[in-house]
């Protein structure tokens, strides 16, 4: 009660100071601005000095909800434009010019506010197991309880993690050619979910070996904790490592067993991972014949009827001399890339390790092995592939609205007129047209279009390919 008497009497001597330092008369448009100022500086001020009800843990450590840091950026972007309109309506007049120099005070005096507050947030400790936290509304009213699950206000314990998130000044705190003081490492929000596990991830001796642990980081980026913290330690690589094959070897012959460390993968050797009969079958996922590298598919003209795979020179004729950079996004060792590379196209080949040294045997081959997990944002600028392909990847697993973000993703980075290659989309035929439809609300161009039925399985499933043509969009 203590603390409320004081932020009230607080409240009061600042509505006194504030009445006597306002030039008279004020033009209306003064008036809602100031008023926006004393509400959000009253609740941020109200929330720093009476938080010992909603905001403490066991051991009375005060906690800052991350939504202060929300309005106080709102609040900068309103005096920025009350501003603009300020000198823009009344430039003659000397108490404007006076009064907006005090806004710019303000507004100032808010940057440096909401760096503080985001110093004392993010240091503040955290006791895990009795944590309470409070979200302003809209309407600053309403006190909701967030549970520990929530992703807003976690906060790591880490210490590596919390050096790698917080902000990386410029030398001598400078600007940079965007304007910028400072970097702001990227992490991925569900790595908050991920907590222990990162933990785990950051738990390394710096300038000392990376720890083997390929297989956590790749269980933090499928959960969505995408982009991980970099490490500043040195990666392993193999006793026995010999240089690559040339370029025009590398292509189609199985790399040395002594490129790659073989640790947490069931397969320890590259005939181990051609010969099904010595891995148990498809002990790697569902690729089967992935690494052998005699299988080159997508050569050889097949029945229509009951093939859904077209071949490499029947899409490149589509465009002749047009296709010259893409992406293809599959399970892959870079057949498919392999195959392009030979006819003066560049792919990247997008895919994760499951289970078997996918990305490795990529780079061994002399391919661009990208190494990204289906929920993250491809970086790639806008319009800038000419075509996409993807196989045995997209099937029906995916749900329709993660679906949606992939396609458009793709139709972000391919350039106007460039190719969208679904190659051999299955499904049950019961949910066909409901994975269609997606594909048809792109308006895409259709120039290669076949439907078969799959019968490596018992089950009612199809086989779905297309090659799409993306429209020039003004």
């Amino acid at each position: 009660m203590k603390g409320r008497n004081t932020f009230f009497k607080m409240q009061k001597q600042a509505n006194s100071k504030l009445s006597r330092c306002l030039p008279s008369p004020l033009p209306i448009l003064f008036y809602p601005l100031f008023l926006i100022i004393l509400l959000s500086l009253i609740i941020i001020t109200s929330n720093i000095i009476y938080p010992y009800k909603i905001f403490t843990t066991t051991h009375d450590q005060i906690l800052l909800p991350s939504s202060i840091h929300h309005h106080i950026s709102n609040l900068q972007t309103q005096v920025g434009i009350l501003l603009e309109q300020l000198h823009t309506e009344r430039k003659d007049s000397k108490s404007v010019a006076k009064y907006a120099d005090q806004i710019l005070r303000i507004a100032v005096g808010l940057d440096k506010l909401a760096d503080n507050l985001s110093h004392l947030y993010r240091d503040a400790p955290i006791e895990h197991n009795n944590t309470s936290s409070m979200e302003i509304g809209d309407d600053f009213s309403g006190e909701d309880e967030v549970d520990e699950g929530s992703q807003g206000m976690r906060i790591f314990n880490s210490e590596l993690v919390q050096n790698y998130t917080s902000p990386k000044p410029n030398r001598h705190g400078a600007k940079n050619f965007m304007g910028i003081e400072a970097v702001h490492p990227s992490v991925g929000l569900e790595c908050a979910s991920s907590k222990t596990d990162l933990a785990r991830f950051m738990a390394y001796k710096v300038h000392g070996l990376c720890p083997d642990d390929w297989n956590l980081a790749q269980k933090l980026m499928v959960a969505g904790c995408d982009p991980l913290p970099r490490r500043k330690c040195f990666s392993k690589s193999s006793p026995h490592y010999t240089k690559p094959l040339p370029i025009n070897s590398s292509l189609w012959n199985l790399p040395n067993d002594s490129e790659i460390l073989w640790t947490h993968y069931k397969c320890k050797s590259f005939s181990c991972l051609v010969n099904t009969e010595i891995s148990g079958g498809r002990g790697f996922f569902k690729c089967a014949d992935c690494f052998n590298l005699s299988i080159r598919g997508w050569e050889t003209p097949t029945d229509e009827l009951t093939s859904a795979e077209f071949t490499v020179d029947e899409v490149l004729k589509l465009k002749p001399g047009e296709i010259r950079l893409g992406l293809d996004f599959s399970p892959t060792t870079g057949t498919f890339a392999g195959i392009m590379r030979e006819r003066n196209v560049t792919i990247a080949s997008a895919t994760l390790n499951l289970g078997a040294p996918f990305s490795e045997v990529i780079a061994l081959r002399g391919l661009l092995p990208l190494y990204v997990s289906v929920g993250a944002r491809l970086p790639f600028f806008e319009n800038t592939l000419d075509i996409i392909h993807s196989t045995l990847f997209l099937d029906g697993w995916i749900g329709v609205e993660l679906l949606q973000y992939v396609l458009f993703d793709w139709d972000r980075i391919l350039r106007p007129n460039g190719l969208l290659w679904v190659d051999r989309f299955f499904c049950a035929k019961k949910d066909l047209k409901l994975y269609l439809e997606e594909f048809n609300k792109l308006g895409y161009k259709k120039l290669m279009w076949r439907v078969v039925p799959k019968t490596d399985k018992l089950g009612d499933e199809l086989f779905f390919s297309a090659v799409l043509e993306k429209p020039l969009r003004a």
